[in-house]
């Protein structure tokens, strides 16, 4: 398969990671919203009585730095490069305009959902 293939049927919404995180935060007893498209960056799941927003990033889409954020595809790496430092550039413009509007972000990246324990803490210490 074509890489263009593949890239084109990464998901937007709904992914793997999110699913978990979602599940999480439910045994946890929070309730939320998803995908709130009259907020910057179009949050994956939202607590508009909190006023609080969490992003769950893929690690190589968002350009984290672990080792599968690092990997680069060896064909057409410039557009690649080029294509998550925008990315990046936009997450921060969408955290910026959260933080003016008076909400609170938190970005959770993929690689981060494989520790559960750790994840309890971190939503437990964002949402209290």
């Amino acid at each position: 398969m074509e890489r263009s293939e593949v890239m084109r049927r990464v998901k937007g919404e709904n992914t793997t990671p999110e699913k978990k995180a979602r599940s999480l935060l439910h045994r946890l007893g929070y309730r939320f919203r998803l995908h709130r498209a009259d907020l910057p960056g179009k949050p994956d799941i939202v607590f508009p009585a909190r006023r609080s927003v969490i992003f769950i990033h893929g690690c190589f889409w968002h350009g984290h730095d672990c080792a599968r954020g690092a990997r680069m595809p060896k064909t057409n790496a410039d557009y690649w490069r080029q294509k998550i430092a925008r990315n990046r550039v936009r997450d921060e413009k969408h955290l910026a305009e959260l933080e003016k509007l008076g909400w609170r972000a938190l970005v959770v990246w993929e690689c981060e959902m494989r520790d559960e324990k750790s994840m309890i803490g971190k939503f437990r210490s964002f949402l209290s």
